[in-house]
């Protein structure tokens, strides 16, 4: 079943992929209509957990941002898809990078580095616009989905730039193995952790929260820099690639300092613009147990 839906669906996923950004655009705009208006995909979870994030903004403005956020998760999915065809000059054009001279003082070090970002702006885009630069290899940790089709040409719209991507459950073993190359290895670290996995639990917008403890560990154990990037969009289709350095050196900061920051840096975004970052998800549907009241 798995093959059958992919190689039917494959072909319309293509002619939508060679489509021009306008045309897109008009298809979100379809899309948005639908899952917003008609279907009201996943509300009651973007409703819920806006409000649980901005206990100050009224019913108004919470649905306000609902319908922002709805009208660029469309445009969202589909400028993924255009990732399988987009050229290089098209992603140059489409995103700016400002944050680039914070990466180019550390490849010029021979300094492989972290990279910690959040489901915020486009960051598949973003993955690609890094890739064109010739500094650091890019290096992506992700979660193989559950349709091996999809899956691998999810791979190869992600790596037919120049990104190289990790699978989760082998991330610290393909970074011994790239050990002697120059890495930014990029961790989406606001998902929600396993259970089975080491959890530091923090504040983050308003609630208790289970965070990943890789990008801290990982730093720390390498004395590898971190770097938050974020792509922020600046108009419909265009964003700009900004960095920061939240830990220069992570073995001289405390533990788990660095997954303060993080939030904090990725808050401050969401806050600025709250339409970007993904509402869809369950993000809290893991609660801390008694015995978690210290990280574990």
């Amino acid at each position: 079943m798995a093959a059958c839906v992919y190689f039917l669906s494959l072909p319309f996923v293509y002619l939508i992929s060679i489509q021009p950004f306008w045309v897109l655009y008009r298809l979100s705009d379809l899309v948005c209509f639908i899952l917003f208006r008609m279907v009201g995909y996943r509300s009651s979870v973007v409703i819920a957990n806006l409000r649980n994030s901005f206990p100050d903004k009224d019913d108004a403005e919470i649905r306000r941002i609902c319908a922002r956020f709805y009208q660029f998760f469309c445009d969202l999915i589909f400028e993924t898809i255009k990732m399988l065809t987009i050229s290089r000059r098209a992603v140059l054009r489409r995103m700016t990078f400002d944050g680039l001279p914070v990466f180019e003082r550390y490849a010029q070090e021979r300094q492989s580095v972290i990279v910690a970002m959040g489901h915020f702006g486009n960051w598949e885009l973003a993955g690609a616009r890094f890739s064109a630069e010739p500094i650091h290899d890019f290096c992506a940790i992700y979660k193989p989905l559950r349709n091996p089709y999809f899956d691998k040409l999810l791979l190869h719209s992600r790596t037919r730039n120049g990104s190289r991507m990790y699978k989760m459950n082998q991330a610290l073993r393909d970074m011994v193995t790239d050990k002697d190359r120059l890495t930014a290895t990029i961790f989406l670290a606001d998902q929600t952790p396993n259970p089975a996995r080491k959890t530091y639990w923090t504040t983050f917008l308003h609630q208790d929260t289970a965070m990943f403890t890789g990008i801290d560990q990982i730093s720390r154990k390498y004395n590898m820099p971190v770097i938050y990037l974020s792509p922020r969009r600046t108009r419909r289709g265009n964003y700009n690639l900004h960095a920061e350095v939240i830990a220069e050196r992570p073995r001289e900061l405390p533990p788990f300092a660095i997954i303060e920051r993080y939030v904090q840096a990725l808050e401050r975004d969401i806050y600025q613009h709250p339409a970007l970052w993904l509402w869809t998800h369950r993000r809290w549907k893991r609660k801390r147990l008694p015995t978690a009241s210290v990280p574990v």
